[in-house]
């Protein structure tokens, strides 16, 4: 069902809970698996798609998205450009061992290179080639917590978000229609930034 101004409306769904977001340690591309909390909150989010239709339903090919699309909807087209930032040598390592400088530039999501990994310029070039592609209609997109937030910042917003949430945007608007919180650890358990809302 395309959206009724022709414009291109994003349902960005973050994937539930995983033993690295639980633990507060940096995932990445790590094909870690949802907890079973995780697979609730996927499930919870199953009602609120059910009486949706989409042109698109997109997941990145990561098994945290793919089976949160799973039990939230059903099956995805997978697409890796989806996927979270790749930390390279700081993937598995806890938040709380990062020192000052790395955990600064990552709360403020800007002026970051992970080592052997992607800089925020790398995932949002990588992002917006996906999402630039998408024709106009309505696209739910499983994916994860940096995506989410790079998308919500090109609309305007600056949103770390709970496992489990959703974001509705009109993209073409640049514009944030809706948020549904889940309930879980904030993205890659980092503190909101300053001025930013931190999901509950």
């Amino acid at each position: 069902m395309t959206s009724a101004n022709g414009n291109r409306e994003l349902w960005l769904v973050r994937h539930g809970e995983t033993p690295a977001s639980k633990g507060r340690t940096l995932a990445g591309w790590a094909d870690v698996p949802l907890t079973p909390h995780g697979e609730e909150q996927a499930s919870a989010l199953r009602p609120l798609l059910a009486g949706e239709r989409f042109d698109g339903v997109w997941s990145s090919d990561l098994r945290r998205a793919v089976t949160t699309a799973r039990l939230a909807w059903g099956e995805p087209r997978q697409d890796e450009r989806l996927r979270e930032m790749s930390f390279g040598a700081l993937e598995g390592l806890p938040w709380e061992t990062l020192g000052p400088g790395l955990q600064e530039a990552l709360a403020r999501f800007e002026g970051f290179a992970a080592p052997d990994g992607e800089s925020f310029d790398d995932l949002r070039s990588r992002v917006l080639s996906f999402v630039d592609g998408l024709l106009p209609g309505r696209h739910v997109l499983f994916t994860h917590g940096g995506v989410v937030r790079l998308l919500s910042r090109e609309v305007g917003e600056d949103h770390f978000v709970p496992t489990g949430t959703l974001l509705v945007v009109d993209w073409d608007a640049r514009r944030l229609v809706s948020r549904r919180d889940g309930e879980g650890e904030t993205s890659r358990g980092l503190p909101a930034p300053a001025g930013a809302e931190e999901g509950r």
